[in-house]
């Protein structure tokens, strides 16, 4: 019986995952630092990986108890360097992959979808390295198509196998999404899955909650790729909500 077209892209894109990744040499890249990346493929893998933990979402929320800790350290007191220096210190003990591999590519352990606020750095508030992380981002976090295809490609491409959609308290898009101010159309057309995911009476905090949730739905409703890799279990998606206050991020 022959297959659907749809179901054969799906299956070939999840079978990408597993393949080995191009060794390209950079041009100018010399000897010694491709010896460090590794010479084949599989090495290649090895040392891109060698900062993933055995469980993504663990290691998130340990990541996140370090950045929270000097996060609360560094409210209201010292200078902006001394602040600057307390934070550092979430880096104490961390992984760093060999930029010469990262130069080759990428194997992030996990994705992020988070807003695009400048007070929302996912490499911050989980204390993770280049190469570590997938981050799609805009204003209220939305399961955009473009973001879902983003999504696509680390999963079905990259191997990624899991996925936070991440709300921020005092989000100004669901702000804006849940207020009667006009809009402009393009700002219309961005709060409008927002619109979708309120649900009547909810404060702002409960209707941020919702907004990470609906976008983390959205993902599996709207991609057969996303949907088939959760079922072959290849996959784990997980809303989640970050306090800026308190620097905490709390799993929904």
């Amino acid at each position: 019986m022959k297959l659907p077209r749809r179901q054969i892209l799906v299956g070939a894109a999840l079978g990408l995952a597993g393949a080995a990744l191009p060794l390209v040499r950079p041009k100018g890249a010399n000897a010694a630092g491709t010896k460090a990346a590794g010479t084949n493929a599989n090495s290649l893998v090895e040392s891109l990986q060698v900062c993933t933990p055995k469980d993504a979402l663990t290691r998130l929320r340990e990541g996140n108890a370090r950045f929270a800790k000097a996060w609360t350290a560094a409210r209201g007191g010292g200078s902006p360097e001394q602040r600057m220096q307390g934070l550092n210190t979430i880096w104490d003990n961390n992984c760093q992959i060999d930029p010469v591999a990262l130069a080759q590519g990428q194997r992030p352990f996990a994705a992020i979808l988070s807003c695009a606020d400048a007070r929302v750095d996912p490499s911050w508030l989980f204390a993770c390295g280049s190469g570590e992380l997938f981050q799609v981002r805009s204003a209220g976090n939305t399961a955009f198509d473009e973001a879902i295809a983003s999504l696509e490609y680390a999963v079905a491409v990259l191997g990624t196998p899991l996925v936070v959609t991440l709300g921020h308290s005092a989000c100004g898009a669901v702000e804006a999404a849940m207020a009667s101010t006009p809009l402009t159309p393009l700002l219309e057309g961005l709060v409008k899955p927002i619109r979708a995911s309120l649900k009547s009476g909810d404060n702002l905090t409960q209707a941020i909650e919702g907004n990470a949730r609906y976008s983390a739905a959205q993902l599996t409703a709207r991609s057969a790729v996303l949907k088939q890799a959760v079922s072959a279990e290849k996959l784990t998606i997980r809303s989640a909500y970050f306090d800026i206050g308190s620097g905490l991020v709390t799993l929904l």
